[in-house]
């Protein structure tokens, strides 16, 4: 079987629309790349190809009951148009009407489905598509500040693991926790740079496509490479110290000393995290530092049900 060339799934879908689908469409209409998808996100690769690969796009229209026809094929791929009214879609995706967001409804939504639903292309915009991805493209400024202490929070609670662990021998455990601090801190840099985390599979490539992904990638690789808990430790130290910088970049606080420093009285360098919670919270609506709901859920099938990370996020949140 010969293989053709590699085209991206933005392309190919925008290609579909202009070639077979504008020119058959009558009225007012939006159409767009959306929904999930590697594609969607821009990460896509000739591998995957291999399933569920269509040129696709979704067509809104103000009257489902004209729905009109396009080939089977398109440039040798299937074709996949998605019929639906623009209103009816953006509430099923998210699960709230984005033109009116409340606090909950940014909080019970996974990144994952905002950077979904503000990723992809639109190719066509009479109905306003466009105004309802701007209106959910980055958090309210205090939900901002409150989602970024919720993330130095996370990281507070176990900076201090990697020298405890390794101090009575666990070097596994150690390097558990290193991971777990490396992927809290690469999510807390995408937050700082408005950037809506993506699940794990492109958590590293969207992290690469940062600023300081230049100068955080190496001590962040140093600490999953290191075989020691000082080695860990002293990797993460410095990794540390870059996001506490980038987090007085951002003015949203009083500057904080960014110099780590040891736990207590104990021999662990850790940057005390918590010191950036209790400035990003000040003025903010909501003063537990629990976070938005992939902050402390980490199921994939539950953060893909709605009306369970509402439940959730409604019954923690008061």
């Amino acid at each position: 079987m010969a293989y053709m060339t590699f085209v991206s799934g933005i392309e190919l879908s925008r290609r579909f629309y202009a070639e077979a689908v504008a020119p058959v469409v009558r009225g007012p209409h939006s159409a767009a790349l959306a929904g999930t998808g590697s594609e969607v996100l821009g990460f896509d690769t000739e591998r995957s190809t291999d399933h569920n690969w269509t040129a696709r796009v979704f067509l809104f229209l103000p009257d489902l009951r004209v729905v009109p026809d396009v080939p089977a094929t398109f440039l040798g791929h299937t074709t996949n148009l998605v019929v639906a009214r623009l209103g009816d879609w953006a509430r099923d995706v998210l699960g709230f009407d984005p033109r009116r967001p409340r606090l909950h409804d940014w909080l019970a939504t996974p990144t994952q489905v905002f950077a979904e639903f503000t990723g992809g292309a639109v190719f066509h915009d009479d109905l306003g598509l466009g105004a309802l991805r701007d209106a959910v493209a980055w958090y309210p400024d205090d939900v901002w500040r409150y989602v970024l202490a919720c993330q130095w929070q996370r990281i507070s609670q176990e900076e201090a693991f990697v020298g405890r662990s390794g101090e009575v021998g666990d070097e596994l455990g150690s390097a558990v926790v290193a991971a777990r601090l490396v992927r809290d801190l690469m999510r807390l840099c995408l937050l700082m740079a408005r950037r809506y985390p993506p699940y794990s599979k492109w958590l590293g490539s969207a992290f690469a496509q940062l600023p300081a992904a230049a100068d955080l990638t190496p001590s962040l690789t140093g600490a999953l490479a290191a075989t020691t808990w000082r080695e860990r430790e002293r990797h993460l130290a410095t990794a540390y110290e870059t996001a506490a910088e980038l987090h007085n970049a951002l003015g949203l606080t009083e500057p904080v000393d960014p110099r780590t420093g040891p736990y207590y009285d104990r021999p662990f360098r850790v940057v005390n995290a918590g010191r950036f919670v209790a400035p990003l919270l000040a003025g903010s609506p909501l003063d537990v530092p629990i976070g938005a709901i992939d902050q402390f859920v980490d199921s994939t099938d539950a953060l893909g049900h709605r009306a369970l990370t509402r439940a959730v996020v409604d019954c923690a949140h008061g």
